[in-house]
């Protein structure tokens, strides 16, 4: 059978209260691959669920110890809390952690690995569960189900909880994304600050519209991202798997969550909030600045991904082009296109809101609200004329700048480019003039009035 199946089979007998056989059945595919970690995680769990609290110690230490050799740093600090929640001495296994992953560990590398799990398609010979599990009592009789719970819960143990079956190790790992950064001794209070939650199907992480008082880590596991329509139909934006962050944006920005975040099937997370932020205050501004340039190289990159403007080139070509453009942070009410200027070039929102107005203050009309990934600043190099109406940001954001003559090269050279830019300088116009309508002040002239 494959390797997924049989992970769904155990998770059947888990649901319908059949421990035994579960663990038969995570024994099986443990003896076929012991490199399945998180196989092994599933024993221990099931194990500590049935009250067998030593065995599972010695399963989670062994998982523990395989994911600090192996790479594996967040599912490294479940399987610690796992333990520490058994009554375990946790603190070498945290300063270990810390040790090895904190910055300026020669284990550490731009160009790392780590263990991989093994393919889902992976073939393991099923066990056979069509006898009776447990031992026969010695004058005969039926099968005694809580000796077979026994004889399954030692014959799993005594596999996962091998250390000796996994002897090739990465030589260097991978960092942490923003926690290697961090000074051993920083690490180690983030460590200490941070929580683990364990988490079932649909269990929602994050929810649009919250403020944003942590970002997290997905150690194992899967989540989907989403955003509810008005009329209550769910768009999904996409997965998130195993070393994934997710939810830095609005703690960096102090900005609400603007999608939800759910897990599918089962998940570890690791929240890292204010107090664990706290708890390194000394690091906080190299923590800040780490957050803020993940963040923002997560936007360029989507931006890049889904931006009409980049869809004609290679992902190579992207990266030269984007490195023409200039970045600059802007707070609420900065004026970045002033009506009346001449146009200097095109500008790409990356994060953040800002408003199209027409007039002088206070703006007569509200033309638009554009949003992350919308550009502006075309038409008027586009005509040749100056702007003609005033772009200010409604909150904190964060602008790509592309110099006119850049712009211009651009589009002469790539007429397809020019076409969409022509398309979008009609759809502006046209909303304009509807806008200028509604206000009583069209007077025919809109085209050559307003150029932002």
């Amino acid at each position: 059978m494959r390797l997924d199946q049989l992970r769904t089979q155990a998770l059947r007998y888990l649901a319908l209260g059949d421990f035994a056989r579960a663990l038969v059945v995570y024994e099986r595919v443990l003896a076929a691959l012991p490199d399945d970690l998180d196989t092994r995680m599933r024993v221990a769990d099931v194990l500590a669920q049935i009250g067998q609290r030593e065995l599972a110690q010695r399963v989670y230490a062994a998982v523990a110890f395989y994911d600090l050799q192996g790479g594996r740093a967040l599912h490294g600090l479940v399987a610690i809390q796992a333990l520490a929640d058994l009554g375990h001495d946790v603190a070498p296994l945290k300063r270990a952690l810390a040790q090895i992953y904190g910055a300026g560990s020669p284990k550490i590398a731009r160009v790392g690995a780590r263990l991989a799990p093994p393919p889902p398609d992976s073939e393991v010979a099923p066990p056979d569960l069509s006898r009776p599990l447990g031992s026969p009592p010695k004058d005969g009789g039926a099968v005694d189900p809580r000796s077979g719970l026994e004889e399954a819960a030692l014959a799993a143990a005594g596999i996962a909880a091998d250390t000796r079956s996994i002897s090739q190790f990465p030589d260097q790992f991978p960092p942490v994304p923003l926690l290697s950064e961090l000074s051993e001794a920083a690490f180690a209070r983030v460590l200490g600050a941070a929580t683990v939650h364990r988490l079932g199907h649909g269990t929602p992480i994050v929810r649009a519209g919250e403020a944003g008082d942590a970002f997290y880590f997905l150690a194992a596991g899967e989540a989907r991202v989403f955003t509810v329509e008005a009329d209550g139909r769910e768009v999904e934006l996409g997965r998130l798997h195993e070393g994934a962050i997710f939810g830095e944006m609005a703690l960096v920005n102090a900005e609400p969550r603007s999608a939800n975040v759910a897990v599918v099937g089962s998940a570890d997370v690791i929240a890292v909030g204010r107090r664990a932020l706290q708890a390194v205050a000394d690091e906080l501004s190299a923590v800040a600045a780490a957050l803020d340039r993940f963040t923002r190289d997560r936007l360029l990159k989507n931006l890049l991904s889904t931006s009409p403007l980049f869809r004609p080139f290679s992902p190579q070509q992207r990266l030269d082009l984007v490195a023409k453009f200039s970045g600059h942070d802007v707070v609420p009410g900065r004026e970045i296109i002033r009506e009346g200027d001449e146009g200097r070039g095109l500008y790409l929102l990356l994060s953040g809101e800002v408003e199209v107005r027409r007039g002088q203050p206070p703006f007569d009309a509200h033309i638009a609200t554009l949003h992350p990934g919308d550009c502006f600043g075309e038409i008027s190099v586009l005509r040749g004329q100056p702007a003609m109406a005033t772009v200010v940001a409604t909150r904190r954001s964060s602008v790509l700048f592309l110099a006119r003559e850049y712009f211009q090269r651009l589009i002469e050279a790539l007429p397809a480019i020019r076409q969409m830019f022509e398309a979008m300088t009609a759809e502006r116009l046209a909303a304009v003039a509807a806008a200028e309508e509604r206000a009583g002040t069209a007077d025919g002239d809109v085209d050559s009035r307003f150029l932002f």
